[in-house]
This record gives structure tokens, sequence and C-alpha cells, in this order.
């Protein structure tokens, strides 16, 4: 089967939830309507479902080929990337004033959840090519901006983020790739970078590179890092493409998912140095690339939605097909299709309640994002920003270990022919594997929410979403409905238990550190549990006034969102006792090294 967008369940989400009509009165945001969005996400879902998605299982069969330093892409990705380009898709959200469409975060977040679900390698290069042109935007000189963003925005370039070295994998101090200044402004750059995601292709005619590096001069540790943009073809005075840099391909991994993605090692300087140009200030290249690093963990996030989506949908449609075995309850003599059975709607309900939370949440968050840059007033912008940032790990950390758990449930449902290759679940489950791992494991998300996003504000910014999902509790209790009142419950045992935990973290932090980063991922899955249920008891709030107006829809939102509380909310309590169980580290730390 291909893919459908459930482009009325994110326009929902948007207009209900992220509150898209407040984005849209934000200055410079004046046409993005509702009317503009559905649009949109009509075109969007036109490309993704019939040109994208049908080259997803081709991609995992017949993946990236490299060849003498060249990678050729997969087959139909070519001119899949040239339509997706034209298309003017790459620039979404990014400025009119560098040739984007300017339309907001929260316009363009539920376009990249198509693209990713349509086809996850595919849409790993557009990721990468937006993470450059944040970094360009925000750190590069005009001269830089006007050079290489254009191009990346048009498609006709992509970029790439090269941290990784093989002794330096998430501890970027441990960077060598080396920045030798030539007294002419250029810099020869000199090292081995690993898992750079599309780092070789030839869908584009340029790749530019963004490189952590040292200079000669650098201090030690992270405090020395510099960025660097190095293209792969130079680029001349007049933006023809010049001569071929010394940045090469040298091999592409061999991966359990994202086959079609080129995953590559690219070695600089092996013929006298890469030329590469700083951007930024000397030794300020982790801050920067930093900039890359929250975009791509925020669209990281929406791939793990994305993922989960499209697993969803597979599920369903064979539960529909598959007869097997007569109803427990006696209603059918003969065997009927197993979506009829008990277990298979669990299963079924769980993947669609936990990946609408996370569309959810993820929406808001990016609604927030717009807010914080768009607004008249500063103090707005920064409140807002505040929050966007406490919710960027959740979203990434939460949204992609869901999407593991989702895609296997969609194995699980098949039964026996969803561990079969050729019957396509199991490209979901290999695929979402990467999620939790690439642009910070999960457990670096949980050290971010815990030490940058708790501590940090003391936490001020965890305690005015506590208080937001408290004044939903309110709302919930004005509804004479059982469903609510299950929902009014578990919401408040869930707020409670996050409330509790943040006092944990605070308390215990300074005199018991290990005891407090034992507990950060399961704070992390806590927290992703709580605020994306609050987000079901938003949206069944306003299923509940708008019911008599589309039935069908306004009821399954009610239907989603109570068994969301009965079975995804009570969680938290669990969690909530793990968390606060590791005290003094005795249980998680009880094993000594040896013991292992």
């Amino acid at each position: 089967m291909s893919y459908t967008a459930p482009i009325k369940d994110m326009l929902f989400v948007m207009k209900e939830l992220a509150g898209l009509p407040e984005v849209a009165a934000l200055p410079g945001f004046e046409d993005a309507t509702v009317e503009t969005a559905a649009a949109v996400l009509d075109e969007s879902a036109k490309l993704c479902g019939e040109v994208l998605a049908p080259l997803n299982v081709e991609g995992d069969r017949n993946p990236s080929v490299w060849k003498d330093g060249a990678v050729t892409a997969a087959p139909g990705f070519k001119d899949a990337f040239r339509q997706f380009a034209e298309g003017g898709w790459q620039g979404v959200q990014h400025p009119t004033d560098y040739e984007g469409q300017g339309l907001p975060k929260l316009i363009a977040t539920p376009c990249v959840e198509m693209l990713n679900a349509a086809n996850l390698s595919f849409a790993l290069c557009p990721l990468l090519t937006d993470g450059a042109i944040e970094a360009l935007l925000t750190a590069g000189t005009e001269e830089q901006k006007q050079r290489y963003v254009p191009k990346l925005i048009s498609g006709e370039w992509t970029g790439t983020m090269n941290l990784t070295e093989p002794q330096a994998g998430s501890d970027l101090a441990l960077v060598r790739t080396r920045a030798e200044p030539q007294g002419d402004g250029t810099y020869r750059v000199f090292g081995t970078k690993i898992f750079i995601t599309w780092g070789e292709h030839d869908m584009a005619k340029n790749i530019v590179h963004l490189v952590l590096a040292r200079t000669p001069d650098a201090p030690e540790g992270v405090k020395g890092i510099s960025l660097f943009i190095v293209p792969k073809f130079l680029v001349n005075d007049d933006d023809s493409l010049g001569a071929r840099n010394d940045v090469h391909c040298v091999s592409i991994e061999h991966k359990l998912g994202i086959k079609a993605s080129p995953t590559a090692v690219l070695q600089f300087g092996d013929h006298g140095g890469a030329i590469g140009y700083l951007i930024g200030e000397a030794n300020r290249g982790l801050e920067y690339m930093f900039i890359m690093m929250n975009a791509a963990r925020f669209a990281v996030g929406m791939q793990g939605v994305a993922v989960a989506d499209r697993a969803y949908q597979k599920a369903v449609a064979y539960a529909k097909e598959r007869v097997q075995s007569r109803p427990v309850d006696g209603s059918a003599k003969n065997a009927v299709s197993i979506i009829h059975h008990p277990d298979v709607r669990r299963m079924l309900s769980t993947m669609r309640a936990l990946t609408e939370g996370a569309r959810a949440l993820a929406y808001v968050a990016a609604a927030h994002s717009d807010i914080a840059h768009r607004h008249a007033d500063a103090a707005v912008r920064d409140e807002h920003q505040a929050i966007y940032e406490y919710l960027v790990p959740v979203v990434k950390g939460w949204s992609t270990e869901l999407s593991i758990d989702v895609a296997s449930l969609g194995v699980q449902v098949h039964g026996g022919m969803g561990f079969i290759e050729e019957t396509g679940a199991a490209q979901y489950y290999r695929d979402a594997r990467i999620l939790p791992i690439y642009e910070g494991t999960t457990a670096i998300q949980a050290n971010d929410l815990v030490g940058r996003k708790t501590l940090r504000d003391g936490g001020a910014v965890a305690r005015k979403l506590i208080a937001r999902v408290g004044e939903t509790i309110q709302e919930l209790a004005a509804q004479d409905d059982v469903a609510f009142a299950v929902m009014r419950e578990q919401l408040a045992h869930g707020q409670q238990a996050l409330a509790n935990v943040v006092d944990f973290v605070l308390a215990n932090a300074k005199q018991d550190p290990n005891a407090v980063f034992a507990g950060s991922v399961p704070y992390l899955k806590l927290a992703g549990i709580v605020l994306c249920g609050w987000q079901m008891a938003r949206a069944m709030l306003v299923a509940a006034r708008e019911q008599a107006s589309d039935p069908a829809f306004y009821g399954a939102k009610l239907a989603t969102a109570r068994f969301y509380a009965e079975q995804v909310l009570p969680q938290a309590a669990a969690l909530e006792v793990a968390i606060r169980s590791c005290k003094g580290g005795e249980g998680v730390l009880a094993l000594s090294e040896d013991q292992f």
C-alpha cells in the first residue's frame, strides 16, 4: 500500500491545539491562514503519496551504491528529488529574502511529517539541508548567506553537517579534524568524518559540508572547535561551480535500515587540504552547530511521528483484510478479519493514540517556535522560546522511542507475515531503530532535559507547563461524561507524577547527580506521556464541542483520547516510582563493573 497523509487530523491539530490562527496574526505570517495551510498540505500529500512513497520499498531493496568515490542514489530518487526541489518544498519555512516561502514552522512541520512518512531515507537529505540553512542564516556573513542559502533552498545544492569522527562520537571534545589558516581568509581542512548522512550523492550539483574542526591555536576541548563551510565543488565569484574540493567519500555504511540514505565516510585533505571558510567567530563552532542540531532534533522527532503513522496505516489495512479465527464473544460463527479481536484492537489503538499524542505535542512546539521568532513583544518571544527549547528533547526523545514500539506493534499485528520482508512492515521497524540514536541519543536528550532545561532555570518552564496541564484538568471537570472523568483522573495523576519528579531532580541534582541522571530517560518519557496526554485532553474538549458537525471524526478523537487516558497515562505513576527509587543510585548502580 502507499501512504495517505492524515490531512484532516493534521489540520485539526494545527488549528485547534497549536493555534494556527494566532500564528497567522504574527508579523510576516499574515498569509498563513487555515486555507493556505490546507492548500499546502494537499500539494505536499500529492508529492509524498504519488512520487516518494512508491520509492520507499525500492530504495530499501536497491539502496544507494558507492563506486570509486562516487555515490549513485537509489533508483528513482534523483528524479524524485528534482520534483521535490522544483516544487519549492525545501524552502517552505525559510525566509523570502533568500527565495524561500517564509511560511511558519507550524505549516512546514506537517510537510516534514509527510515527507518522512512517505520515504524516510529520502527525507534525510532535505533534513540535513534545513540544518545547514539554519546555521548559515544564524552565523554566516551576508556574503556567505547570499552565496549558499538560495542554492540550498532551491535544491540545486544540498547540505550536510560533519561532527562525528572515528574516535569522537557524541563527545565532540575529542574532535581532531584541523583547519589551517592560509592567510587569505581561507583554511585548509584535514581529517576524517564518519556517519555523514547524504555526504555524497548524485541528486544535486553541489554538496555544502558544514564541518567542525580545530585551528592550530585553538584551546583544548569543546571550547576550541570552529565551524567551516567546505563545499564539494568550490564556488566562483559569479556563483558558478569551480574545481572539485579535496573532500572525498571513501565508503558508505551497510546499515540495518534507512538503506537508501547513503551514510558516508568523508576524507578531507588527502591531496593538499580541502578549502574551507570559517563561519562566524573562531572557537564558537559548537554553539553554531547546535543551531543545526536543534533544528535536526526537532525534525528527527517528526520522523518518529511519521514512521509511527506509516506503520499504523499499514497495520490497520492488514488487520481489516486478514481473516483469522472466530471472535471470542461468539458474535460470528465463522472466522473474521483480525481487527475484530480485542488484542488486535488494543495494539492498533495503542499505535494510534501514541502517534496522535506525539503529533499534537510536536505541532504545539512548532507554534511556540513561530511565536518566539515573530511576536512583537520581546518578553513574549523569550517565554515561548524557553517553552520550545524545553519541548525539543521531549519531542525528539519520546517520539523516536515510541516509534520503535509502534513499528514493533505493526509487525506484531501482521503476525508471522510481519517478520517477512516482502510484507513491508519490517522496514518501518528497521528504519525506526536509528531515530533514538542519531542527532543525540535518548540519553543525551534526557541529560539536556535535566541539565539545560530543568536545572538551569530552577524548573520554571517545567512548572509553567505543569500548571497549564492543571488548567486543562479544570476544564475537564466541567464535562459530565465518564470519558472525561477518566481523562481528568489519569491526567491529574500524571501531572502530579511529573511535578514530583521535577522536584526530585531539583532537590537531588547537586548532592546525588548519579541518581538524577540514572532516571533522566524515564523523566523524559514521563514528560512525553503526560504532555502528550495533555494534548489528547485538549483534543477531547474540542471534540465534545464540535462532535455534532462531524460525528465520525470527533467520535474517533474522543475514543482515542479515552484509550490514551486508560492505557498510556497510567504508566506515568510507574515511571515516577522508578525515578524516585534511584535516590542514592543503589539499584541502578548496584552492580560493580566486574559483575557485569
